[in-house]
């Protein structure tokens, strides 16, 4: 039987594969991309036309005294600056590439082209305001019109993107991809894109010239065949995406030949891995010395608008909860003097982002002799080594266990997040010691700041194994999103009730 023959039968009818075909059917996929690309032509024009005609009524109608300004507020006139303003906006955006399909539905960067093309709208404007002395705009309205017009256009744009992850699960919007290499780059790069239904892929197999025809690499997902099959397995399945595991390919000359052949296809977008992809979740950037394109590792993992987010929920949430918190820290401070003597504040040595080490604070919750403790139970010294924690350790005081059991001793940490050395969600903190745990990992590992709570806090804590922690952390780092970071919070407070895996 011919290996593309073969390959039909090992497309397993998932209920996502079922759903896809139905969509296909109902509406091709070109065409819900048509009517994606022309909701978001409406929902601008809509948007910023709400924008502008908000920023004239807050500007004109409220008579707000902040507004010093006494100008003719001529509604047709402004109307007229909105309907000339609008198209060019659409034309700014249409340039900028926002309506481009490659563009869109990839993050926050969406959201910083839409700022970009507002404010060059803007600035055009103010530009004309110069040349021309008698087009007189009212500085109230320019602000507020470049305000909203971001906010309201990037809350259109937010709106439509989540109604395409949710047809996204109804088998619309995903694009029908191949990975190229099933090693263990291949197996992961398909876990993480049909695991995250936001990717748009929807990963049909592998194509792989040392496993034959029909070997199972992952549940459902099959090799369908080699590189000399690709062309014809391509227009079978109706391929959009190729996949390359760089790492999978040991030949150049295969590599270059898989280039010429899909590189400047119209009917296909060839995408190649950094061949990294199992140790770096930071994202690679490519930039030009003497024309020559040179790739560089990102230091860190969230840049940008991303960065600010994060940095503003740990602000605007951890100000609030130390003042809230501050007697009742004063207190515990209080009974852990009075419960056993030695310091109120455990500092414990810890990695930081980018391999900074810094002392994590803690209200002390240990016995001050606790090493002499411990060595009176030498059968707990395995127990230690290889989790890095004991679950009935003698060295804790008895408002020590209630506090471990309460999450009440990582209370100061509050402080590590002002300082900007933690967060309050992210990866476990771990010690220099525990960084060999992570082998081949903990270079993504100091890409992020740690947090006090994080998946490994929801998901049972101290009850499940170190390996499955470091898959915790792992996912966390290569999944995040503030929406993720704002989910974890509110699941750690029954997490915290429940005290399951606190020791």
């Amino acid at each position: 039987m011919h290996p593309s023959q073969q390959s039909a039968q090992l497309l397993v009818e998932t209920p996502l594969k079922a759903k896809i075909r139905k969509a296909s059917e109902n509406v091709p996929r070109h065409t819900q991309w048509r009517l994606y690309i022309t909701s978001l032509v409406i929902a601008d024009i809509i948007m910023i036309g709400v924008a502008f005609r908000l920023a004239y009524f807050i500007r004109f109608q409220l008579s707000l005294s902040i507004f010093f300004e006494k100008l003719n507020p001529d509604i047709f006139f402004y109307q007229t600056v909105s309907a000339i303003l609008i198209p060019i906006l659409l034309i700014i955006f249409m340039l900028m590439g926002l309506y481009d399909r490659e563009k869109l539905l990839g993050g926050t960067k969406e959201y910083s082209m839409v700022f970009n093309g507002i404010t060059l709208g803007m600035m055009l404007v103010i530009a004309v305001s110069f040349l021309d002395p008698e087009f007189i705009l009212a500085r109230g309205w320019l602000l507020l019109a470049w305000i909203f017009g971001f906010l309201f256009t990037a809350i259109g744009r937010f709106s439509l993107r989540r109604v395409v992850y949710a047809l996204r699960h109804k088998g619309y919007y995903l694009s029908s991809a191949l990975i190229v290499g099933a090693n263990n780059e291949g197996l992961s790069l398909a876990e993480q894109l049909n695991g995250w239904r936001a990717s748009g892929f929807h990963i049909l197999g592998f194509i792989d010239k040392k496993l034959p025809v029909g070997t199972q690499v992952l549940p459902n997902l099959y090799v369908l065949g080699s590189v000399d099959h690709l062309s014809e397995l391509i227009k079978r399945y109706d391929i959009e995406e190729l996949i390359l595991a760089s790492s999978a390919i040991s030949s150049r000359d295969r590599m270059l030949e898989i280039f010429q052949r899909y590189g400047i296809s119209s009917k296909v977008n060839l995408r190649m891995s950094s061949g990294l992809y199992e140790i770096i979740t930071t994202g690679l950037t490519v930039k030009e010395f003497a024309y020559v394109p040179l790739v560089g590792v990102n230091k860190v993992r969230l840049t940008g608008v991303d960065e600010f987010l994060k940095y503003s929920l740990d602000i605007l949430l951890t100000l609030p909860a130390l003042i809230l918190l501050g007697p009742i820290m004063l207190l515990l401070a209080l009974v852990i003097k009075l419960d056993s003597p030695g310091p109120i504040i455990h500092r414990r040595r810890v990695m930081g982002m980018n391999g900074v080490e810094f002392d994590a604070f803690k209200f002390r919750s240990m016995y001050e002799n606790g090493d002499e403790i411990l060595e009176a139970h030498p059968e707990l010294q395995d127990e230690l080594e290889k989790n890095f924690k004991i679950k009935d350790d003698p060295r804790i005081t008895p408002v020590g266990k209630i506090f471990r059991k309460t999450s009440l001793d990582e209370l100061p940490q509050l402080f590590n997040v002002l300082r900007r050395e933690m967060s309050l969600v992210g990866p476990r903190i771990i010690t220099p010691a525990e960084v060999e745990k992570y082998e081949k990992w903990d270079l993504n590992l100091m890409t992020v700041r740690p947090g006090i709570t994080g998946l490994w806090q929801v998901s049972g804590r101290s009850d499940v194994t170190y390996e499955e922690r470091v898959r915790l952390d792992m996912h966390y780092i290569r999944n995040w999103t503030i929406w993720l970071d704002i989910q974890l919070l509110f699941q750690t407070i029954p997490a915290v009730f429940r005290s399951r895996g606190a020791y």
